[in-house]
């Protein structure tokens, strides 16, 4: 399984998910850093990650080539975390074959209805949860 860990600023979501799931689910998984900056990046990269690329055209493409993708709901949000994630970027997650396993947290002025507020650290657990899930299984994602 080949899992695309999103995230930009200062990286802090995409190192939690990403040192959660190199614990949980172990090394017979790839994990790719993709960074809207280099910041964000290398903290996924010192959390756990594979492999590490950052910026628009880094993230366009490698969402095509991944299994599943995993960040906040910003990822499907034109010009959110401040307008480092570009209508280009959120086009490619949105249009990816991926499977999208987002958080649903942001500060996009996008509110999912029927969904409970949780702590960062719980949502990460669900994540990781689910993930396994699908593994165990052998759902293909």
């Amino acid at each position: 399984m080949k899992i695309a860990v999103i995230d930009g600023q200062g990286g802090g979501i995409g190192k939690h998910i990403t040192e959660k799931l190199r614990k949980e689910l172990g090394a017979d998984i790839e994990i790719v850093a993709l960074g809207t900056n280099s910041v964000a990046t290398s903290m996924m990269l010192r959390a756990g990650a594979n492999e590490g690329a950052t910026g628009e055209s880094a993230i366009v493409y490698t969402v095509d080539e991944v299994d599943v993708i995993t960040g906040t709901l910003s990822l499907l949000v034109a010009n959110s975390m401040l307008g480092e994630f570009t209508p280009a970027m959120a086009a490619a997650v949105s249009q990816s074959k991926a499977l999208k396993m987002l958080l649903p947290i942001g500060r996009n002025r996008v509110e999912i209805i029927g969904v409970q507020q949780e702590p960062l650290p719980h949502l990460i657990d669900m994540l990781v949860k689910s993930l396994k899930k699908n593994k165990e299984v052998g759902v293909n994602v």
